[in-house]
């Protein structure tokens, strides 16, 4: 089967290792790794790669995380402004706290 004749759902399913469900333990950001690498392989001729992302990516969440994704208060245009709003929900502040003084002791 070629890319052209794969639907969205097909799309967002195929090779993804797991679904994101929101849960303490989960990466986001390693979500967002594999589903790039994913789609990226995977986009139709002719179709922008934002496009495609920003139709298939609620096909890659479930529970919480899809819940959370269908309740926002705003609509989301582009893929960055999906990202960005993501990973502001999921990726925990601990981990960024530990990333950060990870950068400031390499600096030092």
């Amino acid at each position: 089967m070629e890319n052209q004749d794969l639907t969205l759902k097909e799309l967002a399913t195929v090779d993804v290792s797991y679904e994101l469900n929101g849960l303490a333990g989960e990466d986001p950001d390693k979500h967002l790794k594999e589903f790039h690498v994913v789609f990226s392989m995977m986009r139709p001729q002719g179709i922008p790669e934002d496009y495609i992302k920003m139709k298939a990516f609620p096909f890659s969440l479930d529970g919480a995380a899809k819940d959370w994704l269908y309740l926002q208060p705003v609509l989301l245009h582009t893929w960055g402004d999906m990202k960005r709003i993501f990973l502001e929900k999921f990726f925990l502040v601990s981990i960024t706290m530990t990333i950060r003084k990870e950068i400031c002791r390499v600096r030092q």
